[in-house]
């Protein structure tokens, strides 16, 4: 499992990256295009994973979406990981899945086609309000894949998710909050990550709660969504089923009881 230690204000260790591959065009070593790592101190829990290809703007490439599908793999039954969240390692560009945990899209720069794409693939969004975001496919003679067609009328409505793939128009980060497209948008700061530290402070908030209700919670949302509404409410049964054997809703129960935080374990 790629695990990397780091304290809650620096880094105890460096990056560690997935196994370094050659560039077949090139035949020389490179630096990994996806890296992991896991946080610790308050933000335990939280697995952060930096895209890294500065050289095509964290365009998707072979070995770009090949190493982030294998990250994925290697941390979906990490039961550690209670918030996975999607940052750029190129300053001013964001780029990114189908993850058991919740998800959340650090979009500090650019996430135009594919990188909006798989940001809408995540289940809450953060943007600078300087971003810039939006399916310019059409523009390029071509259509919106990756689920884009799909995820972006379930975050704006159909008509509007029609204006901007037809359009290609490019939003701002205030822009994509006041349409519902972002949870959040914060003014960018010097260092240009503020939304990185928004993105860190909603995965905190997320931490302290029973990690199989949140994960129950999140199939129940994105299955149901795909049914009619009585399938949906099926669904729902079926996770609510699931979740009241666990040790943790008997914590949570009893903590309501004697008045004190539960002490939740993912058990």
């Amino acid at each position: 499992m790629q695990r990397v230690l780091a304290s809650a204000l620096r880094l105890a260790r460096p990056w560690r990256p997935l196994a370094a591959r050659s560039c077949a065009s090139a035949g020389a070593a490179r630096d990994p295009e996806i890296q992991v790592r896991a946080l610790e101190g308050p933000d335990q829990g939280i697995t952060e994973i930096l895209m890294n290809r500065p050289h095509a703007r964290n365009a998707l490439g072979h070995v770009f979406v090949s190493e982030l599908l294998e990250a994925l793999a290697r941390l979906r039954d990490d039961r550690q990981v209670r918030v996975l969240l999607f940052r750029s390692g190129v300053k001013g560009v964001f780029c990114a899945a189908a993850f058991p945990a919740p998800t959340i899209a650090a979009m500090d720069g650019y996430a135009l086609g594919g990188g909006l794409e798989l940001a809408l693939a995540c289940d809450l969004r953060v943007a600078a309000s300087s971003a810039v975001m939006g399916l310019i496919e059409t523009t390029r003679g071509l259509l919106p894949g990756a689920g884009g067609t799909q995820r972006l009328p379930r975050c704006l409505g159909v008509a509007l998710a029609k204006e901007l793939i037809f359009t290609g128009r490019r939003l701002s980060g205030t822009q994509a909050q006041a349409l519902g497209l972002v949870n959040h948008a914060v003014a960018q700061n010097e260092e240009g990550n503020a939304a990185y530290h928004r993105a860190r402070e909603l995965a905190q908030e997320i931490l302290p709660q029973a990690p199989i209700a949140v994960r129950l919670g999140k199939v129940a949302i994105d299955r149901g969504m795909e049914v009619d509404i009585a399938s949906g409410m099926a669904i729902e049964g079926m996770c609510y089923a699931q979740n009241i054997p666990t040790q943790d809703r008997l914590e949570g129960m009893a903590a309501f009881r004697e008045k004190r935080p539960p002490r939740f374990v993912g058990e």
